[in-house]
């Protein structure tokens, strides 16, 4: 599975954002990316804020151990959890 890369003390994610949906949520994986929707718009960062506080609560993490390392003014981006595994990850996104 692409959509996910684990480092020595990180999990870092292939993301693609949906924005203006009705609902921010996790929509699963797509092909070799996570999908995640996004009810803000893309402006002032709000979108990129929006992404961060979703992932945090679906992966059940402090949002200050999230971060954009890539795309940060693109659809696709790179996130990086700490203080998970890709075995955690995995389960919580429902995959092997």
């Amino acid at each position: 599975m692409r959509v996910l890369t684990e480092t020595s003390s990180s999990v870092r994610l292939d993301v693609e954002v949906k924005l203006r949906a009705g609902k921010s949520r996790v929509l699963g994986v797509k092909g070799e990316r996570l999908s995640v929707a996004l009810a803000a718009a893309p402006v002032d960062g709000a979108a990129n804020q929006e992404l961060l506080e979703t992932l945090a609560e679906h992966f059940g993490v402090p949002r200050r151990q999230l971060r954009i390392l890539l795309g940060a003014k693109s659809r696709r981006k790179v996130v990086e959890i700490d203080g998970l595994s890709a075995e955690e990850v995995r389960a919580r996104l429902g995959v092997p």
